[in-house]
């Protein structure tokens, strides 16, 4: 068979890239054969196992194949302990320095071999449902009331340390029951059809018209219905929409009941469609599928709108989107920059960073009150605002996202004043205070964070110290083995030695050493604040020792000093930020295709001054965020 010019060079083409694709796929598996899979099994696997592995990683249970592409973020983990000389533990006998470098090097290649140059994969957002933040804010955007129906909506399951997660916002019919039930409440409200009347009647700003003859029902009832249903669908109405909203109009009318009655049962249809319950996100056609493709300025508008204020797009928002123009880079980062100062974005406190920071488990926390008499409700209230305040200030005023740890401001009423020792506060309201002894400043110093990793009885330094290696430096450590025994706390325990002497003596299982030996040093430096964050020299009878070494060698004696090693850590801190605020913006984990837009965002952030504006517009304009797959 003959074979023109042209198909050989379009087979030369194609083995080409096929060439550099399976490169790029066996240089991280010949890696993997030699150096990385012998050191592992000469140096790592006698901890690392089979048999009860030390911190959940067993490395034998790897074959020939790399598993370096695929789980990334572990690999990651095991790159950065053998970079600073955590792995093997300086205990175990020692490779070569130039044996060790020579792995991680080779590491360092396999997980550069995921191609950031080439077409990016955006990934799959699972179908989600509005959360019932969400919800609410929704129909108070539509209608302008503000009862948050959904309240007695089932709580929302939470992912990946977030409740706007596709994977876990499931529709269960028991929910799907409440939402017919908001819907009637929701539009008798509205309407205010109820017999008995409606302590708020709407229906004067949304009855904009009255039919004068049976002529008039279908235009007027067009003209009330075409703005509302396209912002509760976030979009603009396909054919047959409008008229199938209309037609339950002209059902109600047959019926013998009011124009009212058939405005509020279109209503209803429209408060149960999927298209207002689900962030909807539309597939390519059917002749594009599989291939990546830039999301619509209308789910653009959305996805950002509930990103920074969870609710509807405003009328500028929408405009743009109707325009076409907002996926003009520059409108877009415009966009962010005016949303984030608007008081809605103080969303991003109450939903993101309240997460983030683990803030609503303040919510069932309680301190024991034979311990801690001075815990009470005022206290609780005040401590969380103080870090909503506190995060809030900081994407309001641009500031640089280190503040978030070595801040010398804060934000106190009467109450919490008097709780960190601060005189010449009065009043419930809120205000500004600087910090000049180091004592206070920064979201470890508050006393929400410091209550929320404590015990009842007794401060928690594995709490606290888990708590910054996941929510700070986004390296959070494995679960300890079920075999692990609680803390001894009896009485005479207690009296006989110090709380560092007694985890000392209980980290001595070397099952449970390796994480604590990273986790108890971080939770030590904060011993100064007691467990519900006021500041002490004594623990009963025992003075604070607050210093600690890290297993890289870093040593730190207080809160001061532990601020200064984050901060020298601070490319974990803006990476492990950025991976959050992302997970939250889409509303799925992240996966190992993620991380080249991960790391244009630090970089991003680096080289802006770590501005925290520079974080979310470097999220909204990644692949992410903008594009969608089949």
């Amino acid at each position: 068979m003959k074979v023109s010019p042209s198909r050989i060079r379009l087979l030369l083409c194609l083995s080409f890239f096929l060439h550099d694709a399976l490169g790029r796929a066996l240089k991280a598996d010949d890696l993997w054969a030699n150096p990385i899979l012998p050191f592992l099994q000469e140096h790592c696997t006698e901890c690392h196992g089979s048999e009860k592995p030390k911190a959940g990683l067993n490395l034998a249970a790897y074959g020939s194949v790399s598993p370096i592409r695929k789980e990334r973020k572990q690999w990651k983990l095991v790159l950065k302990m053998l970079r600073r000389g955590k792995m093997p533990p300086k205990k175990a006998s020692q490779p070569p320095e130039d044996d060790r470098q020579k792995v991680a090097q080779a590491i360092e290649t396999a997980l550069a071999a995921l191609d950031c140059k080439g077409v990016r994969d955006p990934g799959h957002v699972t179908l989600r449902r509005l959360n019932r933040t969400e919800y609410n804010n929704v129909v108070a955007d539509l209608f302008g009331i503000d009862f948050k129906p959904a309240r007695d909506f089932p709580a929302d399951d939470i992912g990946y340390g977030f409740d706007n997660i596709g994977d876990v916002l499931s529709l269960s019919p028991p929910l799907f029951d409440k939402y017919l039930a908001a819907a009637e409440k929701i539009t008798d409200e509205v309407i205010g059809v109820r017999e008995k009347g409606s302590s708020k009647n709407a229906q004067n700003d949304l009855i904009v018209c009255r039919p004068k003859s049976d002529d008039d029902w279908r235009p007027c009832a067009r003209q009330i219905l075409e703005p509302i249903a396209p912002r509760a669908f976030r979009r603009p109405l396909r054919d047959g929409e409008i008229d199938a909203l209309l037609q339950l109009v002209e059902f109600a009318r047959a019926d013998g009941v009011s124009f009212e009655r058939g405005i509020q049962l279109a209503l209803q249809a429209i408060l149960v469609s999927p298209y207002f319950l689900f962030h909807v996100i539309e597939d390519p056609p059917l002749d594009q599928a599989g291939a990546n493709q830039p999301l619509s300025d209308f789910e653009l508008a959305a996805r950002l709108s509930f990103f920074l204020w969870s609710r509807l797009p405003d009328a500028e928002l929408a405009a743009l989107a109707k325009e076409g123009k907002l996926t003009d880079n520059e409108i877009l980062e415009q966009q962010v920059r005016r949303m984030l100062k608007d008081d809605r974005a103080s969303a991003l406190a109450e939903n993101f960073a309240a997460q983030w920071l683990q803030l609503r488990r303040l919510e069932t926390i309680s301190p024991d009150p034979d311990y801690f008499p001075a815990f009470d409700e005022d206290l609780r209230r005040a401590s969380w605002r103080e870090t909503e305040l506190f995060f809030s200030a900081i994407a309001r005023d641009d500031l640089s996202v280190l503040t978030l740890l070595d801040a010398d401001f804060s934000f106190v009423n009467e109450r919490l004043a008097r709780h960190y020792g601060i005189s010449g506060i009065e009043g419930p309201q809120f205000r500004r205070v600087s910090f000049e002894n180091g004592r206070r400043g920064g979201v470890l110093s508050h006393a929400s964070i410091l209550t929320i990793t404590s015990n009842p009885t007794r401060t928690s330094p594995v709490k606290r110290g888990k708590w910054i290696l996941g929510q700070i430096l986004g390296a959070p450590p494995k679960p300890p083995p079920p075999e692990v025994v609680d803390l001894i706390e009896e009485a005479e325990e207690v009296q006989a030695a110090s709380l560092r002497e007694r985890l000392e003596k209980h980290r001595a299982d070397p099952v449970c050493a390796s994480c604590h030996l990273s986790m108890d040093p971080l939770g030590f430096a904060l011993e100064n604040y007691d467990a519900i964050g006021a500041w002490r020299v004594r623990d009963g009878k025992f003075p604070i020792n607050a210093a600690g070494v890290l297993p890289g060698g870093a040593f730190f004696d207080g809160p001061v000093d532990l601020k200064k090693v984050l901060i020298e850590r601070k490319h974990d801190f803006v990476r492990c930020l950025s991976e959050k605020i992302l997970t939250y913006a889409l509303g799925r984990g992240i996966e190992y295709y993620d991380d080249c837009a991960l790391e244009d965002v630090v970089k991003a952030v680096e080289a802006d001054g770590y501005r925290f504006s520079r974080v979310v517009i470097e999220v909204v304009r990644s692949v992410p965020f903008r594009m969608k797959r089949n």
